[in-house]
């Protein structure tokens, strides 16, 4: 963390009766090819993916142990079509001056929209999304509540924008949220921790994933 900041962190051993599994879902947002992987779409164009490799390796270590505990895991994907891009979105790249090729992130049916490193396993939910928030169209609410979910641990990329979008909204949808300060990455440090700190202040609580495998016992 910034020197300037010291994330506000809960630490296990209050963590623990706030994060049961049978109430809890692991959501992973956007851990795929083309927003993680060198090979990708973003790596192609010159992104270093160097900021993105802690948080990928914690959240590979929080999937194992959700799973073990009894936590129900949701994988939400980022998958577009040209014909679904929206109007507004379309227009703000165009007011960035940036080209139609730039909307062509994880297109559906393409590499870059498959996952990077991890994968499905039964019992996950999968949720694929048409923008940034995971509960924007989806129907994610819902499938949370027929589980008797009340609670999110989140972890993804990245955390400016589709992580910051959803737990937004499902703070507004009446979860309760934490954020895994170390299993979110954004490329720009900066941006990582500014988005860390306005969601600290109005969304959910910081937490490691230290914490988090110490609670599921992993």
């Amino acid at each position: 963390m910034a020197a300037s900041w010291q994330a506000p962190l809960v630490d296990a051993a209050a963590l623990a009766p706030m994060i049961v599994p049978a109430r809890t879902a692991l959501l992973v947002i956007d851990v795929q090819c083309d927003f993680a992987a060198e090979s990708g779409k973003l790596g192609r164009a010159g992104v270093d993916m160097a900021p993105l490799w802690p948080a990928q390796a914690n959240l590979e270590r929080l999937l194992p142990a959700a799973r073990a505990a009894g936590a129900s895991v949701v994988l939400a994907r980022l998958v577009t079509r040209a014909e679904t891009d929206g109007v507004a979105l379309r227009q703000l790249y165009r007011r960035q001056g940036q080209n139609e090729d730039a909307l062509a992130l994880c297109r559906a049916g393409t590499a870059g929209a498959d996952y990077h490193r991890i994968r499905a396993e039964p019992g996950d939910i999968e949720v694929e999304k048409p923008l940034y928030s995971c509960f924007h169209g989806t129907g994610l609410g819902a499938r949370l509540r027929v589980r008797g979910v009340d609670t999110l641990v989140v972890c993804g990329f990245t955390s400016e924008c589709c992580v910051e979008a959803s737990v937004r909204s499902a703070f507004e949808r009446d979860f309760h949220v934490f954020v895994v300060a170390d299993a979110c990455a954004s490329y720009e440090v900066e941006l990582h921790l500014n988005a860390l700190r306005s969601l600290s202040l109005h969304y959910g609580l910081l937490v490691e994933s230290e914490a988090v495998l110490r609670c599921w016992q992993f």
